[in-house]
């Protein structure tokens, strides 16, 4: 893993996976992450 392409720190000192990195391990965690490329988590939009 590479710090800055897969990965960086955060304010409070916490590794945070890139979506690079997401993509490279090719599968969703389902733990809702920041940088998630299939969405996991985050709020559907109304029509």
């Amino acid at each position: 893993m590479k710090e800055g392409e897969d990965f960086y720190f955060n304010e409070d000192g916490l590794m945070v996976f890139t979506e690079v990195y997401h993509l490279k391990r090719g599968y969703c965690c389902k733990n809702k992450c920041k940088h998630c490329p299939w969405g996991y988590g985050k709020k559907k939009e109304k029509k």
